[in-house]
């Protein structure tokens, strides 16, 4: 076998299962996540509430996106990453996912709660990234909803 001996292969043998085990060890030490991601599924984002959501925006605002980030982590527990990915898709004005079974509102009422918090801009923005459509279009769409709920007009 590649010119080893018996010693030699013996002695590979035992290097690979010793690392084979250091690996699995490792693994499974992190497997398993402490405080509040320890319930989480892979993909899916912890409870984020309303308030949590408009004070991330504010800071965004206030351009302090690093205490955002920092806010999310404290919340939520969330990985560094993860927390500046949320507070960016806040900050758009981009859906956050939604948990299996439930429900997320559609393009309309998401537009509507943009426009209501004066963020028309976003709302357009929203809109074109959903459905594809051009500035001019995405912007007819945004002024034919109706802050108030009931449809609007053209």
């Amino acid at each position: 076998m590649f010119g080893l001996g018996t010693v030699e292969v013996l002695v590979l043998a035992v290097i690979v299962i010793a690392l084979l085990g250091v690996g699995l060890a490792a693994v499974r030490a992190g497997a398993r996540p402490a405080g509040p991601l320890a319930w989480r599924s892979p993909g899916l984002l912890p409870p984020v509430s309303a308030d949590l959501q408009h004070r991330v925006r504010e800071l965004y605002g206030e351009n302090k996106k690093i205490e955002a980030i920092k806010l999310i982590r404290e919340q939520t527990g969330l990985g560094l990453k993860e927390a500046k990915d949320l507070a960016e898709a806040l900050a758009a004005g981009r859906p956050l996912p939604v948990a299996p079974g439930q429900a997320r509102p559609d393009l309309a009422s998401r537009v509507r709660e943009l426009k209501a918090a004066g963020r028309g801009e976003q709302a357009v923005f929203l809109v074109r990234g959903e459905t594809g459509m051009g500035q001019a279009e995405a912007e007819r769409f945004v002024d034919a909803i109706d802050v108030t709920g009931a449809a609007g007009e053209a």
